[in-house]
């Protein structure tokens, strides 16, 4: 067992799993792609900016993704660089998806924000921000687009600061903008490092590495006219600015910040580098029974994400389990200890976006995809031993309700099954009539741009036509404690649902009402969660 748990240590030691967050169009999906080109994951990265690209990003696989050029739903990838193995948790930048990616949030360790140089801190950001916070998961910094004139680096390190109340410390600084934008200086290293070729940021670039401090010889001489302007920002930085520490980064109230251009590729290899060093190993995590270490513990692991259709060839649907303690062994036999019942870990695979590779082990901190044939929820904890069940994931109440047109569609079955494979992934909320008999369903979701992403895979991966009419409704609420239907049977205000466990659910144009409904019957309690 001793050995076992050495070999445990060394491989969680060298995991890093994170996740990028920002607001749509910061160039979260280039700086993923960028990092896999890197990483070795990719021979050629993507150009990933507009349609008119060749080849569309790895971590967009979705049709609609490619179509749009956004994406729409999580993504898992992973590389190797130097000892380190690297899990990338790629998420979905608009608002629409927010539960795609505050679930994936729970599986990571630390969080990349992204900021566009150009726009700063933005609403998207501010949100996903917040969640990194609740979670205590260490942020670190990338200011993306260096490659384009924006607002000076100092005020966007003032707006963090202010904005989302956390102490942003560069770790490295730009050296020009714009068509300008030449290299970074390395403020842990003491180093210039200057960048050029890169094919528009399609391969490789090359690096020139000056070593010395900002004041030196030797980088004077390579900055030129912009050495003076290097060191008036760096002595700010000494002057006002508040030292590394990476207890503080721990804690959530430090984020290391640095400056690149995903889309040139400068930058990209010094912030993976100094990231992986400084990104915090995958760590204890807290369960029902306590806190669960990754070492100690025999294998655990929690369903985060569930995906239908990754194949469209084979219609499979698979479920993304991150890998919290022990080791997971293709082909063991594990608790699901939602249903009690046990469960063989077979057709495992890694995943790289829509491509696969088979695995026989994985690590804490490894996200595996498992075959589900319909047995898995999101949330689900699977175990070798005990009956613990991690911290539970956060249900968003939909803000907006659209109901299928039964009559326009032709396929009842298909239909059927493609509502209930899509809100097993968690993409839409499904509710029904309350005593309704082959009454239409009533879809719910976060936001309007996801019915668009239901009709779109209805059609593509379902072979139906779904035709939807809106309703006035824009909250959800669960009755507890002393309900009786009846109190809402002849409202014209509140219309009485149930979810797909067949619980009471309660949709309204106005939380007031819903608010002076419980003020008018003693006993009775709404959640916005089941």
């Amino acid at each position: 067992m001793g050995e076992e748990n050495s070999e445990i240590a060394r491989e969680v030691a060298r995991r890093r799993t994170f996740a990028i967050i920002s607001h749509p169009d910061a160039g979260k999906t280039t700086l993923t792609e960028k990092l896999l080109l890197f990483g070795g994951a990719l021979r050629e990265a993507g150009a990933v900016r507009a349609r008119r690209a060749q080849r569309h990003a790895t971590s967009d696989w979705l049709e609609i993704e490619k179509q749009r050029g956004i994406s729409v739903s999580s993504s898992a990838m992973h590389f190797v660089y130097d000892e380190f193995r690297v899990n990338i948790l790629d998420t979905p930048g608009h608002k629409d998806f927010s539960e795609d990616t505050y679930r994936t949030l729970i599986a990571a360790d630390s969080a990349v924000m992204l900021i566009d140089a150009a726009k700063g801190v933005e609403a998207q950001t501010r949100k996903l921000f917040e969640v990194c916070r609740m979670r205590g998961i260490p942020i670190f910094t990338f200011v993306n687009k260096m490659d384009r004139y924006g607002r000076d680096p100092l005020d966007l390190m003032g707006e963090i600061e202010e904005v989302l109340g956390i102490d942003a410390v560069p770790l490295n600084w730009p050296v020009g903008q714009g068509s300008d934008f030449r290299g970074v200086y390395d403020r842990l290293g003491l180093r210039l490092q200057l960048f050029s070729g890169g094919a528009h940021g399609t391969s490789l670039v090359d690096e020139t590495d000056i070593d010395g401090a900002h004041d030196s010889e030797p980088v004077r001489a390579a900055l030129g006219a912009k050495a003076d302007e290097l060191a008036e920002s760096l002595a700010l930085l000494e002057g006002a600015g508040a030292p590394y520490d990476a207890g503080r980064v721990r804690a959530g109230e430090q984020s290391p910040m640095f400056f690149g251009s995903a889309l040139t590729n400068f930058g990209i290899q010094p912030f993976l580098e100094r990231f992986l060093e400084l990104a915090p190993p995958p760590a204890a995590r807290p369960s029902s029974k306590g806190v669960i270490g990754p070492v100690a513990e025999p294998f655990s692991g929690f369903v985060f994400k569930i995906q239908a259709n990754m194949d469209p060839d084979h219609r499979d649907r698979v479920a993304f389990l991150r890998i919290c303690s022990g080791k997971f062994v293709r082909g063991s036999t594990v608790k699901h200890v939602r249903t009690g019942k046990p469960i063989r870990l077979a057709n495992s695979t890694l995943l790289l976006g829509q491509g696969r590779e088979e695995v026989d082990e994985a690590w804490p901190g490894d996200v595996v995809g498992l075959f589900d044939p319909g047995v898995f929820r999101i949330g689900d904890t699977l175990s070798e031993k005990g009956d613990f069940s991690f911290a539970d994931f956060p249900v968003f109440p939909p803000e907006h309700f659209m109901r299928v047109e039964l009559g326009l569609v032709e396929k009842r079955k298909a239909l059927a099954k493609g509502l209930e494979q899509l809100a097993q992934e968690g993409a839409v909320q499904v509710f029904a009539e309350v005593g309704g008999v082959n009454s239409a369903p009533i879809v719910g979701a976060v936001g309007p741009l996801q019915f668009d992403v239901l009709r779109h895979r209805m059609a593509s991966e379902y072979k139906v036509e779904l035709r939807l009419s809106p309703m006035p409704h824009n909250v959800a609420r669960w009755p507890r404690g002393a309900f009786d239907p009846e109190i809402v049977k002849h409202s014209q205000l509140v219309k009485l649902v149930q979810d797909r466990e067949g619980r009471p659910v309660l949709l309204s144009e106005s939380a007031s009402y819903l608010q002076r409904l419980v003020e008018r019957h003693e006993g009775l309690e709404l959640a916005d969660r089941a």
